[in-house]
């Protein structure tokens, strides 16, 4: 009896470790289960997105912010056939207090996982710029969003977000490079 078990065990843990050690396929990004989509600096993706791949995420992320303090972006696309709408909503601590800041975003096209995009736009509520305002305790909040429907189904870019003390280039928080695809 012991040695029934003892095969049935090796056979089991031997079809575990097979399974375990198959390659990912190539053509979907790499995510985690507790954290969502991994920055593209750290994952270093290769792979061209094309149209195809409009129904494949990263539609949406989590962009963490540092710098003088600390922050978060989570960016994230409605599912609308009308229009295509990315609610920006940012949080921000340990800044200035009583200050505004501009959070404003750089894309590239080239998508290798190192943002070189300097074409800052300053995000708002649509086309319109909104600050974040810091409290007494230099938190902050804003909901933020972007229409995107001119943007084709299924375009990437690499993207990277900073926040800035507005009217000035004076940057307070930065993110690390981002991969992101326009949903279909």
């Amino acid at each position: 009896m012991r040695a029934s078990l003892t095969v049935v065990a090796l056979v089991i843990g031997t079809l575990f470790a097979v399974a375990c050690n198959q390659p990912a396929s190539p053509s979907i990004p790499s995510f985690s289960a507790a954290s969502g989509p991994q920055s593209v600096s750290s994952t270093r993706a290769s792979q061209r997105l094309s149209s195809a791949n409009a129904a494949q995420p990263p539609f949406n992320l989590e962009a963490i912010l540092r710098g003088d303090g600390f922050g978060l972006v989570k960016f994230r696309q409605q599912i609308d056939p009308t229009q295509n709408i990315i609610n920006l909503d940012v949080w921000v601590r340990d800044l200035q207090p009583n200050t505004s800041y501009s959070l404003q975003r750089a894309v590239d096209t080239t998508l290798d996982g190192v943002c070189t995009g300097t074409n800052w736009l300053t995000l708002g509520e649509g086309l319109t710029p909104q600050s974040i305002d810091t409290d007494d305790r230099g938190t902050g909040r804003a909901a933020l969003w972007r229409d995107i429907s001119s943007i084709a189904a299924g375009t990437a870019f690499d993207i990277h977000f900073r926040v800035v003390r507005t009217g000035t280039t004076n940057v307070a928080l930065q993110s690390d490079c981002y991969r992101y695809i326009v949903r279909d």
